[in-house]
């Protein structure tokens, strides 16, 4: 971060403004030290006097050295132009985070009020707050701060909606962090370099803008003097002598300059776009091969759950707005999962699968819609929304997100953000976190984890961050890990490593798991048993070692097929499925497979079919299941096997 803040100042333009903004500061805070006799002295035999080898500037009606006025006048503007900033600042990062601190409601009407605020221009509103506030320093002030607001809060705004969507923020939520907390630790050091940027602007801004209002008569009253009101007192004297409106028209010009200018090369330089209750006592862990958790940790667990039953999921449906009416991406989703359970949940992108989690983890935001019959976890109703349950979301279930780059803060230590869950859930002090997050990375196999405790997440290899956030999850006594496809960015070899790895904690803990995957093959090897979604539902439910030869859904069957293994033919066209999925906000009536499925008939085009129980255990959702299918050899498109 220092490297790149000193190779701002390495550009010319960059260390030109900065050595301007350093020596205004420096004249601010020497020039009232230094000549502030010279600049209230009076001289009656020198009024109104022209500029000489005397008085560089001339004097003003009572005698007074414009020059030295200037430069002594540089204290009180500055110090009213960077305190107008901070008041602008501070607004505008309440207003701009007020979506994320305050919910979808109140969020929304405050967004909306920055909205209309950012339509007026900035010189109209510090008018109207300068008449609000009333004429004088103060006024000002609080009028230049707060016309400048909205703007700083629609950037603010605009940064927090980019961060709050990011993997880790997601992983600290499902932690149980507070929303204040989740804003101070994990969005703004991650908006800072903007914000920063374009402060710096504003305080140019600012200075220009309160030398217009006291220039006006509204900013700072005599006998107190800023630039402005130098500037004003000497267009009352231009025809006599215009130098006295130039010294301090040239200050406001230079200061401001010198902020705006520092401020675009900062942001040129960094690539920055500017725009205007319970204490809970600490659970001992328990490391791999020690047996299972305490005793005082499985009463807990039971008391909490008395039902096998670890999530219950009915009727499950997600939907957005859109153009022509609700997108209903997740339709009807029924499953449950049990203790020790290993449950996979396979289809094609867009098939529903990761909103499915996202909505059991309540990490699904306005404008979004989650409803559902019953969604319970170990007996609690999470339809109350995951603030009512956030020691149980953070402590109980845990998720492992596709990304591992976007998985962590990277602005934080791995240490601190896996003792994030111990010091607001267990009761640890943050010695007694960070002691259990090394435990933690140790027990999930990272190697030299009290050193690895101590590092960013970019020293950290894709394999060994994945392990990392399989660490957060369990530095609580999880029930439920939610992995959404956990091994997408790795290579083959640690995908291998981090399925052994969740396998491991799901046997030493009787820990269920929901694995959503691409891979067919991945989940029949490490689930109990497999959902397959299809345009947001699910069309076949059935255990893992019938997914091979067992399936009966024409879906499943052409997933299955289009995975290729050891005895596939090279000299034939590899097995695919025809067509492309179908568009959430445009889906057809019947089967929403019927346009791709070779089964099809007028029946799958005018009637959904439901998802009803087979004798074996299994559910399947088509009228045709368990018809006969065939490889087209030429083009690799399951076909319809005639009967004899």
């Amino acid at each position: 971060m220092a490297r790149r803040w000193l190779a701002v100042l390495r550009t010319p333009l960059g260390l030109t403004t900065g050595l301007l903004v350093t020596a205004v500061l420096l004249l601010a805070v020497v020039a009232p030290i230094l000549w502030s006799d010279r600049a209230e002295a009076v001289d009656t035999d020198h009024i109104l006097a022209a500029p000489s080898g005397e008085h560089w500037a001339g004097t003003d009606s009572l005698g007074r050295d414009i020059f030295f006025r200037a430069l002594v006048a540089s204290r009180l503007s500055l110090e009213l132009a960077l305190v107008a900033t901070v008041v602008g600042v501070v607004a505008g990062l309440l207003l701009g985070a007020a979506p994320l601190m305050l919910g979808r409601r109140l969020g929304r009407l405050v967004t909306a009020g920055v909205n209309i605020a950012v339509a007026f221009p900035g010189l109209l509103l510090a008018l109207f707050f300068a008449v609000v506030f009333g004429v004088g320093a103060t006024g000002a002030v609080l009028a230049i701060g707060l016309a400048g607001a909205p703007s700083f809060a629609r950037l603010v705004h605009t940064l927090v909606a980019g961060v709050a969507s990011l993997d880790y923020v997601s992983a600290a939520r499902v932690a149980g962090v507070g929303r204040f907390r989740v804003l101070l630790r994990h969005v703004l050091p991650n908006i800072a370099e903007p914000l920063v940027v374009n402060a710096t602007i504003s305080a140019g801004g600012a200075l220009l803008a309160f030398a217009g209002l006291s220039f006006l008569g509204l900013g700072v009253q005599a006998p107190a003097y800023d630039w402005g009101r130098l500037l004003f007192e000497g267009v009352g004297m231009i025809y006599v002598n215009p130098a006295a409106a130039l010294a301090p028209g040239l200050a406001v010009l230079l200061a401001g300059l010198a902020f705006n200018l520092f401020g675009e090369a900062v942001a040129k330089g960094l690539g920055v776009t500017t725009v205007g209750g319970i204490r809970m006592p600490a659970v001992t862990p328990s490391r791999p091969g020690s047996g299972s958790r305490s005793e005082a940790a499985r009463g807990e667990h039971l008391a909490m759950a008395p039902s096998d039953l670890v999530l219950d999921v009915r009727d499950l449906r997600v939907s957005f707005p859109g153009p022509t009416g609700p997108i209903r991406p997740v339709r009807g989703v029924t499953f449950s999962v049990r203790h020790g359970e290993a449950l996979g949940v396979v289809g094609e992108s867009g098939s529903g699968k990761s909103l499915t989690a996202l909505a059991v983890a309540r990490l699904i935001e306005e404008p979004g819609r989650v409803e559902a019959s019953r969604m319970e976890f170990r007996g609690a109703d999470l339809r109350d929304g995951a603030s009512a349950h956030r020691h149980l979301l953070g402590t109980s279930m845990a998720m492992v997100f596709q990304d591992p780059m976007t998985s962590f803060n990277p602005t934080r230590r791995i240490g601190g953000q896996l003792a994030e869950v111990a010091v607001h859930h267990q009761g640890m002090t943050r010695k007694q976190a960070l002691a259990r997050a090394v435990e933690r990375l140790d027990a999930v196999r990272v190697p030299e984890p009290g050193r690895r405790a101590t590092q960013y997440p970019h020293e950290f290899s894709g394999g060994m961050r994945q392990r990392a956030m399989i660490g957060m999850g369990v530095m609580g006594t999880p029930s439920l890990i939610i992995a959404d496809e956990p091994t997408t960015a790795l290579d083959v070899t640690v995908q291998q490593q981090v399925l052994d790895l969740l396998q491991s904690i799901r046997d030493e803990d009787d820990v269920a798991l929901v694995l959503i995957s691409h891979d067919v093959t991945v989940v029949g090897e490490v689930c109990d048993r497999v959902l397959v979604m299809y345009a947001g539902r699910i069309v076949e439910d059935l255990p893992a070692d019938r997914l091979d030869g067992g399936a009966r859904h024409p879906y499943t069957r052409a997933l299955v097929a289009a995975v290729p293994d050891m005895d596939t033919d090279l000299d034939q066209p590899l097995a695919v499925v025809p067509g492309r999925p179908v568009d959430p906000a445009d889906v057809p009536p019947g089967c929403a497979f019927a346009a791709r499925c070779p089964l099809a008939d007028a029946r799958c085009r005018a009637e959904d079919p439901p998802l009803e129980p087979a004798a074996d255990g299994s559910q399947v959702a088509c009228w045709h299941a368990g018809e006969p299918l065939g490889l087209d050899e030429a083009t690799g498109v399951l076909v319809e096997v005639e009967g004899p």
